[in-house]
């Protein structure tokens, strides 16, 4: 099984009105997501922001829980913050990936559409499982990852189906689904 790494994209991405924009970071993302991917065994979770202003925000909310009261306070969520890396780009994410790894990654974006493109969960999580790349999943803010990023990217995940037509997850939600459909124990198959 290859490593799997994890990066939270603030731009480039849509919003409602299909304009490229760079979001807001949102502290429970950061929270919730590291959390996530620490009990999966993600290898690092990338926060992408290119703002120098929302870069010192989210600056010291690791600096809060990584060396300050919070990690004293909860050795847990310390723990989970180990694996958060804050950098500029999606450019500078696969670099750092290829130097740890010797590789570039295979990237996978999520998305709530469907495209030409589209693997399965099953399909994946069988990749993931029997080959030893590296992986990068992509998940977009805002109103997701722009057409560009999304044709880019190795493979896109089918979308998380609920059983009404609603399709708007929180991307702390989505992350967590689709960690556990990757990486979590296969319970469904049994």
């Amino acid at each position: 099984m290859g490593n799997v790494y994890l990066a939270l994209v603030h731009y480039p991405v849509y919003n409602k009105h299909l304009e490229v924009v760079t979001t807001s970071v949102t502290n429970l993302d950061i929270h919730d997501i590291a959390r996530s991917s620490r009990t999966y065994g993600i290898k690092n979770y990338y926060i992408v922001h290119p703002s120098p202003t929302m870069k010192q925000l989210i600056k010291k909310v690791l600096n809060f829980w990584q060396e300050g009261y919070g990690a004293s306070y909860n050795p847990d969520r310390k723990e989970a913050f180990k694996i958060v890396k804050l950098v500029s780009s999606l450019e500078e994410v696969i670099f750092d990936i290829e130097k740890l790894e010797g590789k570039k990654p295979l990237t996978i974006s999520t998305d709530a559409r469907i495209y030409s493109n589209t693997v399965s969960y099953n399909f994946l999580r069988n990749k993931i499982k029997e080959d030893s790349n590296p992986y990068l999943l992509l998940f977009g803010t805002g109103w997701g990852l722009t057409r560009e990023v999304m044709e880019s990217t190795s493979f896109i995940l089918e979308p998380i189906y609920g059983p009404s037509d609603y399709n708007h997850l929180s991307v702390r939600s989505a992350v967590a689904i689709i960690l556990d459909r990757l990486l979590g124990e296969n319970w469904f198959s049994k």
